[in-house]
């Protein structure tokens, strides 16, 4: 689904009229240019791998309209831990900035793990086996994560769970556009990180059953025609938008800037997909900023991608 042009950041401009700065660091394969992207998209001014010897002149020169974020690992020229430490304690003590250290981190496996799946090479280790400079930059690292004013852990985040908590924390406050993510989930692989609200929709008529839908999923339109002739339909569809239309204005007059509704199946692959992409449209026709994610649909497209037997093995999981 086509989304709206990112909004100009709010919460950028803090009241007391102060720069904020956001460094953003982290051993590397924990997701922090995930982190960076999802701070520009959202509006902020975004330097990565900026070299820290030239951070007093970025300051020291016009102010910005917008909030800052810097991207700072171990490939950045002149990067030092004691480098950072002072910076840091410089932007801390001028009275025009308020500075905040965003720490994305992972435990080693998780790290390894990445490192094995892309078979990239580590920066610190890059003729050796990625552990040993997975193992060196955490140890690297130790005194910037004990400094960080917000530590995301990311082992068990997608890259979008990433995005959504990055949303979530520096989105801005209740002045700005509140971003719904509608997705579709299956019960058998558990509830959706973060999810706000969920709704079970295994009431519905099975397509699954159907031999000819089966293999289809609810983004084609004879699955939608299937669940939406089913008569429970209908008055949960138009009761469940009009309860989202009534809550939404009060979780973005609260200061939430970003809502996660999930809709479920038991396989995630016909009916939760019919609804959720519904109701993603229904609520961008009345101007909300909606996005679409379907959970289980992107996990057969990676297998299907990387084993063309593990996209077919889970084709017949709806049921």
């Amino acid at each position: 689904m086509a989304h709206p042009a990112p909004p100009a950041a709010s919460g950028a401009a803090r009241d007391d009229g102060r720069q904020r700065i956001v460094l953003v660091t982290g051993p590397s394969g924990a997701g922090r240019t995930t982190a960076v992207n999802a701070l520009e998209d959202l509006g902020w001014e975004v330097i990565d791998n900026l070299p820290l010897s030239l951070l007093p002149r970025l300051i020291d020169g016009p102010p910005l309209d917008r909030p800052l974020a810097l991207g700072l690992d171990v490939r950045n020229r002149d990067f030092g831990v004691d480098a950072l430490i002072e910076a840091i304690d410089r932007l801390a003590a001028r009275p025009d900035v308020a500075e905040e250290v965003l720490y994305v981190d992972a435990d080693v496996d998780t790290l390894l793990r990445r490192y094995s799946e892309t078979r990239r090479r580590h920066p610190l280790s890059p003729e050796g086996p990625p552990i040993v400079g997975i193992e060196q930059e955490i140890a690297l690292l130790a005194p910037i994560r004990g400094r960080a004013d917000t530590l995301i852990a990311t082992g068990d985040l997608t890259p979008h769970d990433l995005r959504a908590e990055i949303t979530e924390r520096f989105g801005g406050g209740g002045s700005g556009p509140l971003a719904i993510s509608v997705e579709s989930f299956s019960y058998k692989r558990g509830l959706p990180r973060g999810a706000d609200i969920v709704l079970d929709v295994r009431f519905l008529r099975n397509p699954h059953w159907e031999p000819g839908l089966r293999r289809l999923t609810g983004t084609d339109a004879a699955v939608r025609a299937h669940v939406e002739g089913d008569p429970r339909h209908r008055p949960f569809f138009e009761r469940t938008e009009a309860l989202l239309l009534s809550l939404l204005p009060e979780y973005r007059a609260e200061g939430k800037s970003h809502l996660t509704v999930a809709f479920g199946c038991t396989g995630g692959q016909h009916r939760s997909v019919a609804l959720a992409d519904a109701m993603a449209h229904a609520l961008a026709r009345q101007g909300w900023q909606v996005s679409i994610r379907h959970r289980e649909l992107e996990r057969r497209a990676a297998a299907g991608a990387s084993d063309g037997a593990g996209g077919a093995a889970e084709r017949g999981q709806d049921r």
